[in-house]
């Protein structure tokens, strides 16, 4: 039996000879670098790996690094605290600022509407003196033409004419004016006007309605008649007087704003009446 022959491969005449080439190194060497920032911490790692000249596998290293950002972590936060309080100083400035603005405009208005209520109280007080002078000159007016007539409350018997001379008079001043203390031709007050009348036939009444109110005869208001002289308020202290003219209606000098006018008794009866004819 024939031995299996071995395959003989021819060999380079330098195959004995060792390679002075330097050894290659790994054909791969990786760093890894990883960064990360969590809470303000900052963390790298680095692997590097080298090959001997003669090794296969790569040997990996890893590198810690030192933490750097305990102390900036605190920084960071004191920062924010303080950006926030100086933002809270500014808006509780800005509220302070226009809290003062707005108090000084209300104190502007509430000066300017003093000086306004204070300037009204003086009209007013004003108008109340000059009212007050304007009532105190009547009273002595009035007191005056009193004391004038006071002497003679009588009535004198007419010497000629008639009542009906006495209402025609009066109807003829019908529309003329009030005023007071006037005594005609065109303007009267309540007293002046009774008394023009009545002198028309002779009778002397007193100036005054006060007087008035004492002459002649008292007549119950239910037994008037024409020419009887009404008064309202009391006997001896009558603060206005008119004259019956009949149908319920009486002629007087009214106020300012009427005039002489004749009315209804109906609307505004009188106290008492004298009858001096």
């Amino acid at each position: 039996m024939k031995e299996p022959l071995v395959p003989v491969i021819p060999m380079s005449h330098t195959a004995h000879i060792r390679s002075h080439r330097k050894p290659r190194r790994s054909a791969t060497s990786s760093i890894a670098l990883r960064a990360g920032v969590a809470g303000g911490v900052l963390s790298m790692a680095a692997a590097g790996a080298s090959a001997s000249a003669n090794a296969a596998e790569p040997v990996t290293q890893t590198i810690e690094l030192p933490t750097l950002t305990a102390d900036m972590s605190a920084q960071v936060a004191q920062s924010a605290a303080a950006t926030q309080q100086a933002a809270a100083n500014y808006e509780l400035r800005a509220e302070r600022d226009a809290a003062a603005a707005k108090a000084a405009t209300e104190a502007k208005k509430d000066l300017a509407e003093a000086k306004k209520k204070a300037e009204a109280k003086k009209k007013a007080a004003e108008a109340a003196r000059k009212a007050a002078a304007e009532r105190a000159n009547r009273s002595t007016e009035r007191a005056t033409l009193s004391a004038s007539a006071s002497a003679s409350t009588s009535v004198s018997a007419p010497a000629s004419g008639s009542v009906a001379t006495v209402i025609a008079f009066l109807k003829a001043q019908v529309g003329d004016a009030y005023v007071m203390g006037a005594t005609g031709p065109n303007a009267w007050d309540c007293s002046s006007l009774v008394q023009a009348a009545y002198k028309q036939v002779g009778v002397d009444l007193p100036r005054v309605s006060q007087d008035q109110s004492m002459a002649g005869t008292d007549v119950p208001l239910s037994s008037i008649q024409v020419g009887d002289i009404l008064y309202w308020g009391g006997k001896g202290s009558a603060y206005h007087v008119g004259v019956y003219i009949g149908n319920g209606q009486y002629l007087d000098a009214a106020n300012p704003s009427k005039g002489v006018v004749i009315q209804d008794l109906s609307g505004y009866p009188a106290s008492g009446a004298v009858r001096v004819l």
